[in-house]
């Protein structure tokens, strides 16, 4: 008989060589979904990684299922896998440090320091994120409602309080006009998310289809910023240059709210906000929808459902949130001041200032281009003279189509699990401040302007420098006639209010190059 005397020790070692090839294949579907993103390290040497970002690395990118990159290229190396679950911009980094990432996400830097190896490892790296993001999407979607908190009512009252909101909101969108345009598709999505066992704004259903399809990706905001430009008349702001002061003030909001939003997480913390999350809470203040959804899809996508909401409804409220603050801050001897009527603009001016604003942009700012760009490539539609049938589609049909399914996308985030929650409501209370700073901080550089100036300025005009094209400028108009039924500032108030658009496009775009590397 042959004996095998090292039989029992090969027999072990094999029990314990596949327990340990279990356990490591139980593990790895976890780091696959811990990892979502990725940013291009600025060297090209040897990243720190974690082990779950390894084994992420070694499932996704494994050599027998992609083929070998060219070039020695090791995503391994040459790129920074960030956890899922990570939390970015929880500490506001060192102001010498923001101000280096602003100047190197400018267009100058780029051209200045361009290297053609670094811009396609870059964009390699940006690939190889999104592949990533999408292995986990589903199961990180899944731990989120699993873990999600039900709201501060129960689900069946919050429903109930939920569909008495889309009753108001239709009410006022109907009755009241108040916005109707983005009233009753907001009201009326916020009333189908609600409806019990319908599945509408559930994983496949239609709504939820709008939102990520959309919303979540930025392409809404960006066809709305098209067709704004499409209906908006640069003339007051080039006939009047002075007035982008006023539309640069009321950016101030944006900025404030930020800091008050990390500060009320010092004093809350159940309402603690991160440096992402406060940014985009924040653009709330700029009064411009697309610019909030945009900026939040970048930032802080698990806030996008509120901050949507939020900026949409202040948007639509206008007409009730601006007055009494103007009326606050200015006399009724200012309310009176008729200002000079506007220069003449040419055609040609017209034509030019789109181009040479993307241009800045893109020289200066690309993080903003996407917005400014789609902005002044609607206005240029309209202005050129040659292409009227595109600009008749992009202010018309192709505005309208997007606009009601916006509206239904983000009505569709007002479902009482979503919306009924603590962190919500203040971000609710944050918009509402950015939105009144906003306003005010125009209105009282209105009244410096005014003061300053040799030529008469209605501090009115200047609440209208937020970006809520045309409804703040009709706002100023219908305060400034209260008082004079002869005065005339609607075309002097659209000045302001579109740099209020460029502002808060800009503004989107500093927060993105700054906030965005942290």
């Amino acid at each position: 008989m042959v004996r095998f005397p090292n039989l029992r020790a090969g027999l072990l070692i094999c029990a314990v060589a596949v327990s340990a090839a279990f356990a490591q294949a139980q593990d790895a579907p976890a780091a696959v979904d811990g990892v979502s993103a990725a940013t291009v390290d600025g060297t090209s040497g040897a990243t720190e990684q974690a082990a779950p970002e390894a084994a992420a690395s070694a499932a996704i990118l494994a050599p027998n299922e992609h083929p070998d990159f060219p070039n020695g290229f090791d995503p391994e190396k040459e790129c920074k896998f960030e956890d899922a679950g990570a939390k970015k911009g929880e500490r506001v980094p060192p102001f010498g440090q923001m101000l280096k990432t602003l100047w190197e996400s400018t267009g100058l830097y780029a051209f200045l320091n361009y290297d053609d190896a670094s811009f396609k490892k870059r964009h390699a790296c940006k690939i190889l994120a999104a592949a990533r993001a999408e292995e986990s999407a589903a199961a990180e979607e899944s731990r989120k409602v699993l873990s999600a908190d039900s709201g501060i009512l129960p689900q069946h009252v919050g429903r109930l309080v939920m569909i008495l909101v889309s009753f108001v909101l239709l009410f006022l969108g109907i009755a009241k006009k108040f916005e109707p345009l983005l009233l009753v598709p907001i009201g009326m999505g916020a009333l189908l998310s609600n409806a019990p066992l319908a599945g509408i704004n559930e994983p496949g259903g239609i709504l939820d289809f709008v939102f990520h399809g959309g919303i979540e990706t930025g392409i809404f905001p960006l066809i709305i910023f098209m067709g704004v430009g499409a209906m908006t008349d640069f003339g007051p702001l080039i006939a009047n240059p002075r007035t982008l002061l006023l539309g640069g003030a009321a950016q101030f909001g944006i900025f404030g709210t930020l800091v008050g939003a990390l500060a009320l997480g010092e004093l809350i913390p159940s309402l603690s906000f991160g440096l992402r999350e406060a940014a985009s809470i924040g653009i709330i203040g700029g009064a411009d929808g697309p610019t909030s959804i945009y900026v939040t899809s970048k930032l802080a996508p698990d806030l996008l459902g509120p901050i949507a909401v939020a900026a949409y409804s202040y948007m639509a409220l206008v007409p009730l949130i601006q007055p009494p603050i103007m009326r606050a801050l200015t006399t009724e001897k200012e309310r009176k001041i008729r200002m000079v009527q506007l220069r003449p603009v040419s055609q040609r001016e017209k034509i030019v200032f789109p181009i040479l604003v993307l241009t800045l942009c893109v020289m200066l700012l690309p993080s903003a281009a996407p917005l400014i760009g789609f902005l002044c490539f609607g206005n240029l539609l309209k202005e050129c003279g040659v292409t009227n049938r595109l600009s008749d589609t992009a202010q018309n049909a192709l505005i309208n189509i997007t606009t009601i399914f916006l509206g239904l996308g983000v009505g569709s985030k007002l479902a009482a699990d979503k919306f009924l929650t603590p962190k919500t409501l203040g971000i609710i209370v944050l918009g509402l401040l950015a939105f009144s700073v906003g306003s005010a901080m125009g209105v009282l550089m209105a009244k410096l302007m005014n003061k300053l100036s040799k030529t008469p300025v209605n501090p009115l005009i200047g609440s209208a420098g937020v970006s809520a094209v045309p409804m703040a400028a009709r706002v100023s108009q219908a305060e400034g006639q209260k008082a004079d039924p002869g005065n005339f500032l609607l075309m002097h108030a659209m000045g302001p209010n579109v740099a209020g658009v460029i502002g808060s496009g800009v503004a989107a775009g500093v927060l993105l190059a700054v906030f965005g590397a942290f």
